[in-house]
């Protein structure tokens, strides 16, 4: 193999699409999933892939240094593109340790092995890190996130997000590392787990449940398909300059209550009920503590530095994500059994 990539949280949404891509796209290198598999990790995500001669996985907890430094040793990876985090806000808000054990001491964790196993030979090494733009804080009415905006976190998910982004950075001045950084817009697309709010509606779309919606809907996010942000992080690990940060966006802002509108229209089309029988499903629930108004990401600078675009509209992209969960219904089943349903009934039935 002439590369060996380790891909952190390969199992997972976000993950397991960046781990397609490039065992299918590069066969001679050797991609290493290495997932913990909890709740939103699943290996159905990568059991299309699963055969492939360069594809290996490997379960293990970032936040477990020996087991870390174990895998440094046997694999000797030439780069690493750090995905696994644990992402969800309002996990976040009940459980913030969890989340500054996996996001902040996984991340040093990583740092720490590949900088131990590179030995100060960057040359064809990069410890690609992917962000959130979350770590920025919250945008009025008007303005953009760019890559120069001052961190402002707001939630305890996006403060160990900012935490881990400050550690590659300091990484890269304190000791040379060969570091890049992403940080990214609401995904949507395959695989998500039905936390999140698209896949959460589809699924209760599809049982006639309510459909939770915070506050009074109009909550704003930039939403990018999931199969471009793997395009994306795909360019930036292998042409973007060291020690720089992409911010990687839809172009696309939507509030809450429209998207979820939007969803219900394509829905009632594609399950043959009248329009506007999904919509009747909106349910307002209460607002969750600090939810930021806006989020919108200037994407110009990997746009005019590296070529990337979008290659779907929010419409193309949420037609093809509907379509996905339609006819992956068993894996929407297998996944919100069980734990799922008590974290539904603490989150949405107060």
């Amino acid at each position: 193999m002439k590369k060996t990539i380790f891909i952190t949280g390969g199992a997972g949404f976000i993950g397991s699409h960046v781990v397609r891509r490039l065992v299918m796209r590069y066969p001679e290198y050797r991609v290493v999933n290495v997932d913990s598999l909890t709740y939103a990790g699943n290996l159905e995500n990568n059991a299309d892939i699963a055969q492939y001669p360069n594809y290996v996985f490997e379960k293990a907890d970032i936040t477990e240094n020996t087991a870390v430094e174990a895998l440094f040793d046997k694999y000797l990876p030439d780069g690493v593109i750090h995905l696994a985090a644990e992402s969800h806000v309002d996990r976040s808000i009940s459980n913030p340790l969890e989340f500054v054990m996996t996001n902040v001491i996984g991340t040093v964790n990583l740092l720490n092995a590949a900088r131990r196993i590179w030995s100060n030979k960057w040359e064809g090494k990069r410890f690609h890190h992917v962000s959130t733009d979350e770590v920025y804080g919250a945008l009025g009415k008007e303005g953009l996130f760019t890559e120069h905006t001052s961190y402002n976190p707001h939630s305890p998910y996006s403060a160990s997000k900012a935490a881990s982004d400050h550690f590659v950075k300091a990484y890269a001045d304190t000791y040379g590392m060969p570091v890049v950084l992403t940080n990214c817009s609401n995904n949507y697309g395959p695989n998500q787990f039905p936390e999140k709010l698209i896949p959460l509606c589809i699924h209760n779309i599809i049982n006639n449940k309510p459909l939770p919606i915070y506050g009074n809907g109009k909550y704003t996010r930039d939403w990018l398909y999931v199969k471009d942000h793997a395009a994306a992080i795909d360019l930036v690990f292998h042409k973007a300059r060291n020690r720089e940060t992409y911010n990687i966006g839809g172009f696309n802002e939507w509030q809450n209550i429209n998207l979820v509108k939007e969803l219900c229209r394509q829905m009632d089309l594609k399950l043959g009920r009248v329009a506007g029988t999904s919509e009747q499903l909106v349910t307002y629930v209460k607002d969750r503590p600090g939810h930021d108004l806006r989020y919108a990401i200037d994407a110009t600078k990997i746009k005019e530095e590296l070529g990337w675009n979008p290659s779907v509209t929010f419409e193309q992209g949420l037609a093809l994500t509907i379509d996905w969960y339609l006819d992956n219904k068993e894996w929407l089943v297998n996944v919100t059994s069980g734990k799922y349903q008590q974290y539904y009934k603490e989150q949405y039935e107060r």
